[in-house]
């Protein structure tokens, strides 16, 4: 069942998000080579509770049995696509993209964001990657509108990715957020049938976060039981924004510093 927010509720959403990210940019500013991903963990959860706010990714189970996430950052660098532990410490090296994906539970409701910066100086066809898909979630929010589905976003953001020459991640997918980490509906970057009977609606509240590949959009599980890598081990990039249709009609992203 999707659970539309009230107005008050987008408010806090967009209160929760500004610190989000806020939080998210002064992590990326530390991302150099030489730098850990348990150094950038401690930072983000030190500024999490800073902002009285809790992490919403450590200790997150999609079902009782198996192990709960151990860090509050995801940390995906290069050909891994999502949900990579900070922990163990892995150092950043000159040329590495880092995908550094984030979310906070503040005043009880929930915001998601995830951005990939570069590590030192990376090659031509990493920035491209990184800028195509920046562009391919730019895309996705334009068709976030009244009147539209989720299916004009999906096919928005894969027809830009492909143009470019590259393929967007099937098995992984953006979603509901705000009265927990994951929520109906469901939000593929790709078009779906499904999608074209999700009406955006005033309420409505997501997360689009297109993963993007060089390769093809076949991925596979690390044996860490967490990670997602492309299986033909390309580089991946993803980028995330929560994104709302207030009860105005206004389309707004509420992980906006």
């Amino acid at each position: 069942m999707i659970k539309l927010k009230t107005q008050q509720e987008i408010e806090i959403i967009a209160e929760g998000g500004k610190i989000l990210a806020r939080i998210l940019k002064e992590i990326s500013q530390k991302v150099k080579p030489g730098v850990g991903t348990s150094e950038l963990n401690k930072l983000a959860e030190q500024l999490i509770f800073e902002n009285k706010a809790k992490p919403s990714f450590k200790g997150y189970q999609v079902n009782p049995n198996e192990e709960p996430f151990p860090t509050a950052l995801c940390t995906s660098i290069n050909q891994e696509i999502v949900h990579a532990p900070a922990e163990p410490n892995r150092l950043l090296q000159s040329g590495d993209i880092i995908g550094l994906d984030l979310g906070l539970e503040y005043k009880s409701l929930y915001t998601d964001t995830a951005v990939t910066v570069p590590v030192g100086k990376i090659n031509q066809q990493s920035k491209h990657l990184l800028k195509i898909t920046r562009e391919s979630l730019e895309q996705g929010i334009r068709q976030f509108k009244e009147g539209n589905t989720l299916a004009d976003v999906g096919q928005a953001i894969e027809d830009y990715a492909k143009k470019a020459g590259y393929s967007v991640v099937r098995e992984l997918i953006g979603h509901g957020v705000g009265h927990s980490v994951h929520e109906e509906p469901k939000v593929p970057n790709y078009y779906t049938e499904e999608g074209k009977t999700i009406k955006i609606e005033r309420g409505l509240v997501v997360a689009i976060e297109p993963m993007v590949n060089i390769g093809q959009w076949q991925i596979k599980l690390h044996s860490n039981g967490f990670t997602f890598v492309t299986k033909d081990n390309s580089l991946s990039a993803q980028f995330e924004h929560t994104v709302a249709l207030d009860h105005f009609g206004k389309t707004r992203i509420l992980t906006q510093a």
